[in-house]
């Protein structure tokens, strides 16, 4: 058998990122041979992907990518918020949205599927499992810009604008993170959704016994200012309350044409873990 010595470790563990005594077993096995040696550690990180992919991910991180007119705001998952921070994971985020702006998916299990041999090897480095939950494309016509709230990452916001104020469209993204609209204007909202308030108003109305014409007013002033609460325009700007969204744009002469807004995590049922206890029943095996 070869003499396996601490520069090959050394060198195996640069190549692969892995720890230093998967290396050197690795190294063992394949007699000494680098490239055999680094084949069976991508086939064993292959092996450790799979044995983890039932676990929850519901932690992670937004990331972007502008590719000229093309946009992509994707949501990468893990499963503790340290993974969330570690450098190599925020990587391969950020190489993520790339590949959704440049490649243009169809499906996240097409995009996954292009990025499944990065996961695996941050798989492999890491220990958790990561899964490319979801992403949103914008190709736009006019221009795009971003707005990822925080440290940490798990807010943000894709927005197509007209106009050359970027600056103005970004504070308008950091609003649609804080107050969270569901569409743009009134006219974009579900006519099932409207009719379904209007009849909730209507009945709240009858029931207070005013004349018809006056409950039928309060009806119409209810919609109208559930429309604003739900509609960009019509929210009041995070940055000055006394004035909506759409008197702002107006004012900058921006107009908001789209946006794609994730936070991480929605939607996912986490597990709790008493981390105690599971230190407590492996101290005992």
């Amino acid at each position: 058998m070869s003499a396996i010595t601490a520069k090959m470790v050394a060198d195996l563990r640069a190549a692969t990122g892995l720890g230093m005594m998967e290396c050197k077993k690795a190294l063992v096995e394949a007699d000494g041979d680098m490239a055999k040696a680094e084949e069976i550690l991508r086939i064993k990180s292959g092996a450790k992907a799979s044995k983890l992919a039932g676990r929850t991910a519901a932690e992670g991180v937004l990331a972007y990518a502008i590719e000229g007119k093309v946009g992509a705001l994707v949501e990468v998952n893990c499963e503790t918020d340290f993974v969330a921070k570690d450098t190599g994971f925020i990587a391969f985020a950020q190489s993520v949205a790339k590949t959704a702006a440049e490649k243009k998916p169809a499906t996240v299990e097409a995009l996954a599927e292009l990025v499944e041999g990065e996961r695996k090897a941050v798989i492999a480095k890491l220990g958790e499992n990561i899964s490319v939950r979801r992403f949103e494309i914008i190709e736009a016509t006019n221009n795009l810009t971003t707005y990822i709230h925080g440290a940490a990452a798990t807010e943000g916001v894709l927005v197509e604008y007209k106009g050359d104020d970027e600056a103005t469209a970004r504070h308008v993204g950091m609003h649609i993170v804080a107050s969270k609209p569901q569409c743009i204007s009134a006219e974009q909202v579900d006519p099932e959704v409207v009719a379904k308030e209007r009849h909730i108003y209507t009945e709240q109305a009858i029931a207070s016994g005013k004349p018809a014409e006056i409950a039928a007013k309060m009806v119409e002033g209810r919609v109208k200012k559930f429309l604003a609460e739900v509609t960009l325009l019509g929210q009041p700007f995070v940055m000055n309350p006394d004035q909506t969204v759409e008197q702002f744009l107006k004012q900058q002469r921006t107009e908001i044409v789209n946006f794609v807004r994730f936070k991480v995590g929605d939607g996912i049922e986490k597990k709790e873990v008493d981390y105690a206890a599971e230190v407590a029943a492996a101290a005992k095996v």
